[in-house]
């Protein structure tokens, strides 16, 4: 276990961050639009959402950096701005965590499927490390893939990830199946754990897709399948369609009730994602 790591679950439990495209949208973030441009042209609004979870009581924020890789960046013609809109992601988030909080580097799935033939494995490993490695450059304490469905693709990122000699989360989304317990490729808790422990990420964990008391037994089962650290952000609830756009309806205290189950579970870093806002990590920080 990396030093960092060691550390912070001896303090644990750690409260990291929440939603970040809810409160982009909110500041005028347009259905569509790549938020992470939003490091190059509206800064300011950016910092706004990692200082406002640290003031709610974050130890841990991340970057706006979910979709800056190459092959997202390329279908919004910004494929030569990558290690800009990288740096300054980084940029951002440290000036507002302001020695307050740690800086996780956020990288998520490509949206390119291997089993499809999209892509290979050669051109996805390429991929992650010239994001993280333009991360790591701009200084990130750790680097963090999010919401990843497909195994594969996760141990791809996991070791283009540990090139940089920097701590590494790995996060599954557990969503699908009949019993919601798989990611969208039949993915269990367990194969992930197993999966991302052998191929070397130092903390495994999940986050988005159901809310906190769906999560209660994916953590048990990801704990009974790893030593490793659990990391865990789920979403504010399942979301309900409302003039067209998704509403999360759980209150930030029906929300917090469930994270000292997540942590009895043996979670050691919990927040949210979806439509969790600093409301939410607030309410987490005076629970636990």
């Amino acid at each position: 276990m990396k030093p960092l790591i060691g550390q912070l679950v001896s303090e644990a439990p750690v409260i990291t961050d929440g939603a970040w495209g809810s409160l982009l949208l909110g500041a005028g973030l347009a259905p569509g639009e790549l938020g992470d441009a939003w490091n190059l042209t509206h800064p300011e609004r950016v910092e706004a959402v990692p200082k406002a979870y640290v003031e709610a009581g974050s130890r841990i924020v991340l970057t706006n950096t979910f979709r800056s890789n190459r092959i997202t960046l390329e279908r919004y013609g910004l494929a030569g701005k990558l290690k800009e809109i990288n740096e300054a992601g980084v940029r951002i988030s440290r000036r507002a965590a302001a020695g307050r909080a740690l800086v996780f580097g956020s990288a998520g799935p490509t949206g390119k499927l291997l089993v499809m033939g999209d892509t290979t494995p050669e051109e996805l490993s390429s991929v992650f490390a010239e994001q993280f490695e333009a991360l790591a450059e701009a200084g990130v304490d750790a680097l963090v893939l999010e919401t990843m469905a497909d195994l594969e693709e996760a141990g791809i990122a996991v070791r283009a990830a540990l090139a940089t000699g920097l701590p590494v989360v790995a996060c599954m989304v557990f969503d699908s199946g009949r019993n919601r317990d798989r990611t969208m490729m039949g993915v269990t808790p367990e194969q992930a754990a197993a999966s991302l422990t052998e191929t070397g990420a130092d903390v495994i964990g999940a986050n988005c897709g159901q809310g906190p008391s769906d999560y209660i037994p994916i953590c048990r089962r990801l704990g009974s399948a790893t030593e490793l650290p659990l990391w865990i952000k789920p979403n504010a609830g399942l979301p309900e369609l409302v003039d067209g756009r998704a509403v999360y309806k759980t209150s930030p205290g029906d929300f917090a009730v469930q994270i000292p189950s997540i942590i009895e579970a043996g979670a050691s870093f919990v927040g949210g994602c979806c439509g969790a806002t600093p409301e939410f990590i607030r309410a987490v920080a005076s629970r636990i």
